[in-house]
């Protein structure tokens, strides 16, 4: 089965509206979809329209607090109520504390010496999640590094230079969000945590508050990251999840959405979602 679970349009950091990534998903067969912006919900309407015939679920990645460290949710199936709608007030107030942030990134760069247009760069932002991508592309513009990746490596980076931190919302909290709102929860991109122990402690902790899911089947894994967090999955009975991560021109590396999902693990992921092969949702 072809699906694409983790993917992000310009509601957040993608180059590519909500409609063309998923009609671009659907060109490469893709039959469970699911956009998942930043801290966003907005881009599912426009996703849903664009595949008729195909199981598209509401969702989002979620961007956590946790011991110190970034744990990025993905949420699917987000349902109608009082818990989708306690979730997107939440998820205002993030985006408040965002540009909040984004101010601030920019007033540490001119401490710097680099002066950029905190203002301009909220006005492009517009109707959309800002985050530190926002300031790497004006950093580029400026002339002031080469490329978006040079800006994170010498400025942007966690606690580097330029780095301000905000008030994200707990794990905790993004949980009961998520079952709150009906979601079914994985972690994405497990390597980012730069510890399989740590990994297993998390879901160790965390599983009965719905933390059920990992994104073993990361799009950009090769075949030997794959199998440690296959591994892990089976060890721990935990769902596989998968996607491209895909971001259009910013992140051109991967250049189009959709990976393959093989047996058994697509039955069980439908079972878990609770869809049928193609069953729009």
């Amino acid at each position: 089965m072809r699906i694409d679970l983790h993917c992000h349009s310009t509601h957040s950091d993608g180059s590519l509206a909500a409609a063309e990534v998923a009609a671009r998903a659907g060109k490469q067969g893709v039959e469970l979809f699911c956009l998942t912006d930043h801290d966003s919900l907005d881009g599912y309407p426009a996703t849903a329209a664009a595949l008729p015939g195909v199981t598209v679920l509401r969702g989002l990645e979620l961007s956590c607090k946790h011991d110190g460290k970034t744990i990025h949710l993905l949420m699917y199936g987000v349902k109608q109520g009082p818990g989708a709608d306690a979730l997107a007030q939440r998820l205002v107030g993030v985006l408040d504390d965002r540009r909040s942030r984004l101010r601030a990134i920019v007033d540490r760069l001119a401490e710097l010496g680099i002066h950029l247009d905190g203002d301009q760069i909220l006005r492009e932002t517009a109707g959309r999640t800002a985050g530190r991508p926002d300031v790497a592309r004006a950093l580029v513009a400026a002339k002031a590094v080469r490329s978006m990746r040079e800006a994170f490596e010498r400025y942007l980076h966690d606690n580097g230079p330029a780095d301000v931190a905000f008030a994200r919302i707990s794990l905790a909290e993004g949980l009961e969000l998520g079952r709150a709102a009906g979601a079914r929860m994985s972690l994405a991109h497990p390597h980012t945590l730069r510890s399989a122990a740590l990994v297993a402690d998390l879901y160790r902790r965390h599983r009965s508050e719905g933390l059920e899911g990992i994104e073993a089947l990361y799009g950009r894994y090769a075949h030997a990251e794959r199998e440690v967090w296959l591994r892990m999955a089976k060890q721990m009975a935990l769902v596989v999840t998968g996607g491209s991560d895909f971001h259009g021109d910013a992140m051109p590396e991967v250049t189009q959405p959709g990976i393959e999902m093989h047996e058994p693990h697509a039955t069980r992921l439908r079972a878990w979602l609770e869809v049928g092969a193609a069953a729009s949702a």
